[in-house]
């Protein structure tokens, strides 16, 4: 589906506070974001779009929205990830609806290794990761769970290439870290000196049990499975209803028979066969189910 015609004629001019997003550019964005994202954006986020992309605006030299949607609708992938980085919502915390981490140590990594007993290896799949917080929080439960041996993994995705790269380094602000018991700042973290001073960087064994790549949920997935759980949480609040059954489906699809599926706690999931909730936002696939991925 192509995307509508620019109308020179329909743009906003520039206001006291800048450039304006006028009904054209709001639209054309809205259609880009939706069609390459399954990003909904309503009518009353035209503000938010406004605000969010003005400062992408100035990075690029450029003083309407008009150029903006030109160089966006010319340059292809490269500005789409722009688009989408300056968009997308990144608010994530360390242990955040920590009620999922205690589920981890209680019974989805017993269970998942009571299930792997042979090949003693445990997957899991952050799907959405934003910062790296979340799967970060998940191979600190893993180390305090799992005995020595075990192929414990986790992949951490998220469409903003951005928030991947400052995942990857693992260097949080002391604040980040601020909720952390002391404990789990000495086990997992180091202080930083130097250049890091004041920062909070993750210990090596903890960095070295996750892998980060940049993924669109709605685009094709190059890996194969299974998981033993995978936590999908505050992402699905971007998709219409379509889009989410859609993607819910292809994440079971992607869990080990007995597997669980965590969301985010404004999120849930409606008419799958497949998956039984058994608590706050956490859904376990049967253990009878043979799809396995």
């Amino acid at each position: 589906m192509q995307p509508p015609a620019l109308n020179p004629t329909t743009f906003s001019d520039t206001g006291a506070y800048g450039p304006v997003l006028g009904d054209a550019e709001f639209e054309f964005i809205r259609h880009v974001v939706g069609e390459n994202a399954g990003i909904v954006l309503g009518p009353t986020k035209r503000q938010l779009v406004q605000g969010r992309l003005a400062r992408r605006l100035r990075d690029l030299g450029m003083r309407s929205y008009q150029d903006y949607c030109e160089h966006l609708r010319c340059s292809g992938p490269e500005e789409l990830v722009g688009l989408i980085n300056a968009l997308t919502t990144n608010v994530t915390s360390f242990f955040r609806e920590n009620h999922h981490f205690d589920a981890l140590a209680d019974f989805m990594l017993p269970e998942a290794m009571e299930r792997n007993a042979d090949s003693r290896r445990i997957r899991i799949w952050s799907a959405g990761c934003s910062t790296g917080e979340e799967p970060y929080s998940a191979a600190m439960v893993a180390a305090d769970v799992l005995p020595v041996g075990w192929d414990f993994k986790i992949l951490a995705t998220d469409i903003d290439s951005e928030v991947i790269g400052f995942a990857q380094r693992g260097i949080y602000p002391l604040d980040r870290v601020a909720s952390l018991t002391p404990e789990r700042l000495r086990q997992s973290f180091q202080k930083g000196i130097g250049l890091q001073v004041g920062k909070a960087i993750v210990r090596a064994q903890v960095r070295a049990a996750v892998t980060f790549r940049v993924l669109n949920l709605l685009h094709a997935w190059p890996m194969h499975g299974p998981f033993d759980v995978i936590l999908c949480r505050n992402v699905m609040i971007y998709f219409d209803q379509k889009t989410r059954e859609r993607l819910v489906e292809r994440l079971v699809q992607m869990l080990v028979p007995g597997g669980y599926l965590c969301i985010g706690h404004s999120e849930s999931i409606h008419n799958v066969a497949r998956v039984r909730s058994v608590g706050r936002t956490i859904y376990r696939k049967h253990a009878d189910d043979g799809h396995g991925g």
